[in-house]
């Protein structure tokens, strides 16, 4: 049962963060580099989302497997959403 809060946790957590960043503009990386416009963090917000829904709901029939499976799962979709704020090597050329 630990297994579905905690997902529930991590995916509310990334919803909120996605959720803010879609609201701004982004810096250069994310937004030129790497394509993270204001859609895509919506996107994420909206699979975040789902993800609580289906914690919760693993939670409420007390089906644990479902929830170690799904933070499996959507721990490798929030490592995806948390590197694409990760900046670039600077160019020392310039």
């Amino acid at each position: 049962m630990i297994w579905c809060l905690a997902g529930l946790i991590v995916a509310l957590g990334i919803a909120a963060v996605a959720w803010n960043r879609s609201r701004s503009a982004g810096g250069f990386y994310d937004r030129e580099i790497y394509g993270m416009n204001s859609g895509t963090h919506r996107r994420y917000m909206a699979v975040s989302l789902a993800f609580a829904a289906y914690f919760a709901a693993a939670y409420a029939r007390g089906v644990a497997t479902a929830g170690i499976a799904g933070l499996a799962l959507y721990g490798v979709i929030a490592i995806i959403y948390a590197t694409s704020f990760l900046q670039g090597a600077p160019d020392r050329d310039e």
